[in-house]
């Protein structure tokens, strides 16, 4: 089976978001299981295809492709990619850009855009907003485990980010 970087470089996206699509990939969905291809409710009820896309008249226990799932995936990251750098206005090193698109295509551009983190962030208080990774652990006011984790890689990712930059 070909890897998810093989698999989003043939879908034609760049390389920043092809590495990104790696490091999110996991924390989305493993669809090796052709059981995990189907429509499922998120843990706050949202109706969720393949490797967390939401969008308009998904339901669950539709079922995709695993090519359409990386069709998806890679639409999905190139959007997220656009809103993610319409809203920070400081130039980014390559771990920060996959760990602040990991976060962004988890929370949402909403989110995102009112976070203290991208304040942080605006305000080139790096290692501020890499700080502000771990806070955002909760859905539907509950502690997610799988959150605690992905959050500890973004904000790692982040970190190692920050010192590239300041070297």
């Amino acid at each position: 089976m070909k890897s998810i970087t093989s698999k989003l470089t043939a879908a034609g996206v760049s390389a920043a978001i092809v590495a990104a699509g790696a490091f999110i990939a996991p924390f989305e969905n493993n669809t090796t299981d052709p059981a995990k291809l189907a429509v499922h409710a998120d843990p706050i009820g949202i109706p969720t295809a393949c490797y967390g896309s939401v969008k308009p008249g998904l339901k669950v226990g539709d079922i995709f492709t695993e090519g359409e799932c990386i069709e998806m995936l890679a639409a999905d990251l190139v959007k997220h990619e656009q809103q993610l750098m319409l809203a920070v206005k400081v130039p980014l090193s390559e771990p920060e850009f996959i760990a602040y698109l990991s976060f962004h295509y988890n929370v949402g551009a909403g989110s995102f855009r009112n976070s203290t983190l991208l304040r942080y962030l605006n305000a080139g208080l790096r290692v501020e907003a890499c700080n502000e990774l771990p806070r955002w652990v909760y859905a539907d006011g509950k502690k997610w485990p799988g959150l605690v984790t992905r959050r500890a890689a973004e904000r790692e990712l982040c970190l190692q980010g920050v010192t590239n930059v300041q070297n």
